[in-house]
């Protein structure tokens, strides 16, 4: 079976709910999240609202649609789209290999030094 290949990315989106609810400041945040069990300091939750992550703990996650009134979905928005491949023509789809007997090693040469 020949499974089609898929590219998935996400929008991390803190940083436009946390404007939506006026909030412009990280340092905001801190407490507001240690009010729900979850402890970070200042420069994590910098790090949290004007990066990326790549990894985060479902109660920090909890804790973030609890401040914003949200479900994980609008907190983190992802897409997912197939990828095609390329053949020798330029088009997508299965591309046949070489015959084997096109398969042949270059010959190497041996230098003394």
């Amino acid at each position: 079976m020949n499974a089609m290949k898929r590219r998935v990315s996400y929008d991390w989106r803190l940083r436009d709910l946390m404007a939506d609810h006026g909030m412009f400041s990280t340092t905001e945040l801190v407490p507001l999240l240690r009010d729900r069990g979850v402890e970070l300091s200042v420069s994590q939750v910098h790090r949290l609202v004007t990066g990326t992550p790549e990894r985060l703990s479902l109660t920090v996650l909890a804790a973030l649609c609890d401040i914003f009134e949200c479900s994980p979905a609008e907190l983190i928005r992802t897409e997912a789209a197939n990828v095609t491949r390329r053949t020798a023509t330029g088009t997508a789809g299965t591309a046949t290999p070489p015959a084997t007997g096109a398969l042949r090693p270059t010959r190497a040469r041996i230098r003394p030094q």
